[in-house]
């Protein structure tokens, strides 16, 4: 098997999805790849960003722009540090995450896609698709889906 030269990873900032940033890290840190770690989000609506300013007053800071997805993708970059990626890129990435990651996966024509399993068993899961088996799907590099829930 060749070596994975860039492995994709995406993270919602919840244990499980730090889970597979910690597998991804280390097989991209074994095979000296770079690892991107993508964050998807939609932006915040206008007008319940104003709404939520107005309530916050000093602290509205907090809510504009996508602060909370770059807080989760330095919490990945830590986790995957320790799991021993040498190379990290962090991406905050606008869109619904299985379209997003693939769209991510062919933009840095990457060789691995680490997704966690969670959704992948559950009823929801099976009746409306998971991101794991939705990705395993439509993806048009490797899929690595890590058992993540316990």
């Amino acid at each position: 098997m060749s070596a994975y030269r860039t492995v994709v990873v995406g993270t919602d900032g919840s244990e499980s999805s730090l889970r597979a940033v910690e597998k991804a890290a280390a097989l991209a840190g074994d095979a000296d790849a770079t690892l991107v770690i993508a964050c998807a989000y939609y932006p915040a609506d206008p007008k319940d960003t104003s709404k939520a300013a107005d309530a916050l007053r000093e602290d509205a800071y907090q809510i504009t722009g996508s602060a909370p997805t770059h807080d989760i993708l330095r919490t990945a970059r830590e986790h995957a540090t320790k799991a021993g990626a040498k190379t990290i890129d962090e991406r905050a990435i606008v869109g619904a995450p299985v379209e997003s990651l693939l769209e991510l996966v062919d933009e840095v024509k990457a060789d691995l896609l680490v997704v966690g399993n969670r959704g992948l068993n559950s009823l929801t899961g099976r009746l409306l698709g998971s991101v794991p088996s939705d990705a395993a799907r439509k993806s048009t590099c490797d899929v690595l889906i890590v058992h993540t829930v316990r």
